[in-house]
């Protein structure tokens, strides 16, 4: 089967995408580049760099196609037959935003110091500034622009402007060489986009999708309108991409991976019409279950979306019979206690073959519960299972539903607390002992008990900002909020007694809050354990008496590192690793390649498996999504001290079996 091997320029590849002369098949995931990716390419263009090269399909047989994210071009039909762009959509789309002036690609060039980025309100009034696409646009004349800028810059010399320019104007000419393949079928083409994208940061989720439409055409017009649907009631997590996860899932019996393609080539027609039939039934009943019972009001609030597959495979295939109220209650136990065991926080793909299957057994609650370990026993949140926990645990999630359940009010609107309120009434978390009164303060409190749950209550924007940066002695005086009731704060779990407002009490404010929060949560939990469960001792959470917590030391001109402090049982144990070394292991996860760590002078792996990304550190093997990992590095980021502070480390090793350990909540 040929190959054919081509060259355009950027101007006419830019040219074919209006005519529609290049088009995406459906096997493409969207358009995901940011403002800054785009500035980058253009710099690289620009000063010659190597671009890559692009691959496209040629076909006799028209195949179903998804939008290109421009904002011309997409109507009319194409003159020519098009071919269709296999790989290199960012970075043609990309072009063609800069050079059609797109609102979300306003790249400008700065000609004094030859940098690019996105247009903002200072480089639209600087002089130093042009937009890229004045010089690239059709029929753009490079003299005006230097007379222009010469004007305006008269301590620059008119020379190096018009060299400057001209170079920018150069990029219309660079050439992508292009590979067009020919008399392939769809099936081979979903097959080859799968391993052009393997070893490229493209999640599992996407390459399911890929191998999907190519099997089923229209798929993702099916996904997209789904999403669409839950997006307009607030549960806009449930996006294409867990769609196309919940559908693997139902049709596999599992988790996604590697493996999944070639399972899912291997799926009937009416497999895929079944599974798809599944996944909407059972939404349809789960999502009613999670507003009205647990009052889950956006997807946003859930800790992990994985979570409901098993759910939606159970809902889904079950008969029409209605639900009785013990079969409710235990799963929605389920849900409840897999998420604050963070039951899929890592072997993802492993434990969802557990799971899935069992749904489609006899009794599949107490299988599911089984499975979890929890048969026999009862569940119960101790106090000391909330020390060190933040924003990042799924208790957190679990203090919303308390106090939602309690009927907790904002405390300057009066209104009930809402996940979906809007403007100022948009709800927030508020550190009830604001971070600025604690951190100078003569106790020393640490990071972690500073931003620990039992510091956050949840009150609207508007309250948060008029609560400000004071302490509670402070603001709790004030005439708004000294109207505040025993039972109003009662219902936030905070306690009145006022000597716990006063900084030098907090450890006591945490403890006594901690109490409070641990009994309504082990209430709540009661509440929905079904009644055939026998009464037993606790079943303790495996992380109780457990903590991470890092703290970066950055500089720009040394390597930062990060000091881990851990906490397991009664030992602790302290480690450093460098910064850079993690962001450059998360990038090679990104593509799906595992990575080493030098953490307290051992070299530890890093590990992808599925959708997880593995690390040992010290006690724990540390998990997570990637997104997860990056969004903990932004945090860590925030609060960064100096690389000048950085103390004397005493490094050891760990002894011992690591404990699993989520990323979500290190401190």
């Amino acid at each position: 089967m040929p190959v054919e091997k081509l060259e355009n320029d950027i101007q006419t590849l830019v040219g074919k995408i209006s005519r529609r002369e290049i088009m995406l098949p459906e096997i493409q995931r969207g358009y995901v580049w940011k403002p800054t990716q785009v500035a980058k390419l253009v710099e690289s263009l620009y000063r010659g760099y190597p671009s890559g090269s692009l691959l496209l399909w040629r076909t006799d047989d028209m195949p179903e196609t998804r939008p290109i994210a421009i904002s011309e071009g997409n109507g009319a039909q194409p003159a020519v037959p098009p071919l269709f762009l296999l790989d290199g959509q960012q970075r043609l789309t990309s072009l063609h935003r800069v050079i059609s002036d797109h609102p979300e690609a306003q790249i400008v060039f700065n000609v004094e110091t030859e940098v690019f980025q996105n247009q903002s309100a200072a480089t639209a009034k600087d002089p130093r500034w042009m937009k890229v696409a004045d010089v690239l646009r059709p029929g753009a004349k490079q003299f005006p622009i230097i007379v222009r800028m010469s004007a305006a810059l008269p301590e620059m010399d008119p020379d190096l402007i018009g060299e400057r320019v001209s170079r920018l104007a150069l990029i219309r000419d660079r050439r992508f060489h292009m590979e067009v393949l020919t008399e392939f079928p769809y099936e081979e083409i979903a097959q080859i986009f799968v391993r052009v994208n393997s070893g490229r940061p493209l999640k599992t989720s996407d390459l399911a999708l890929a191998t999907l439409s190519a099997r089923w055409p229209g798929i993702v017009e099916k996904l997209e309108n789904e999403a669409r649907h839950w997006a307009k009631q607030d549960f806009g997590d449930l996006d294409a991409t867990f769609l196309t996860r919940a559908l693997t899932g139902t049709v596999l019996g599992r988790g996604l991976s590697t493996w999944s393609h070639s399972r899912l080539i291997a799926a009937t027609d009416d497999e895929l019409e079944q599974g798809w039939a599944t996944v909407q039934r059972g939404l349809r009943h789960l999502v009613p279950l999670l507003k009205e019972n647990l009052k889950i009001s956006s997807s946003g609030l859930l800790p992990s979306r994985v979570v409901l597959l098993p759910l939606i495979v159970l809902l889904g295939e079950r008969s029409d019979e209605s639900l009785d109220a013990e079969t409710t209650k235990g799963l929605l136990y389920w849900f409840l206690v897999a998420t604050i065991r963070n039951r899929y926080s890592t072997s993802t793909d492993t434990r969802l073959s557990q799971d899935i299957p069992v749904t489609r057994e006899p009794d599949p609650v107490r299988r599911l519960l089984t499975n979890l370990g929890i048969v026999g026993t009862q569940v119960e949140v101790a106090p000391q299972a909330l020390a060190g926990r933040t924003v990042g645990s799924p208790y957190f999630f679990l203090s919303y539903l308390v106090a939602k359940e309690a009927g907790a009010t904002d405390w300057w609107h009066g209104t009930q607390i809402s996940a979906v309120a809007e403007g100022a009434q948009k709800l927030e978390y508020h550190h009830i002992h604001p971070q600025a009164t604690l951190k100078n303060h003569s106790a020393k409190y640490t990071k972690t008990e500073i931003n620990d749950l039992a510091n956050l209550a949840f009150i609207s924007a508007k309250a948060n900002r008029k609560i400000s940066d004071r302490s509670p002695r402070e603001y709790f005086a004030d005439a708004k909020f000294s109207l505040l009731t025993e039972a109003e704060l009662a219902a936030h779990f905070v306690p009145y007694d006022e000597a716990l407002r006063d900084a030098g009490a907090y450890r006591e404010f945490l403890v006594a809050r901690r109490r409070r929060l641990a009994g309504a949560m082990t209430e709540l939990l009661d509440r929905f354990r079904p009644a055939w469960m026998d009464e037993a001792p606790a079943a303790a959470d495996p992380l109780t008496g457990s903590s991470l917590e890092f703290v970066l030391y950055q500089s720009t001109w040394d390597e930062s590192r990060i000091v881990a402090v851990a906490q397991r049982d009664s030992s602790a144990w302290t480690g450093a690793f460098g910064l850079n070394d993690l962001v450059s292991a998360l990038g090679a996860a990104d593509g799906g390649l595992d990575s080493d760590l030098v953490i307290a002078g051992e070299t530890c792996p890093l590990q992808v498996e599925g959708d997880s990304v593995n690390v040992t550190i010290g006690p724990f093997t540390v998990s997570g999504t990637l997104e997860e990992w990056h969004q903990m590095v932004e945090r860590e980021k925030d609060d960064a001290l100096p690389l000048s502070q950085l103390p004397q480390v005493t490094e050891t090793s760990w002894q011992g079996e690591p404990t699993l350990f989520p990323v979500t909540s290190i401190e």
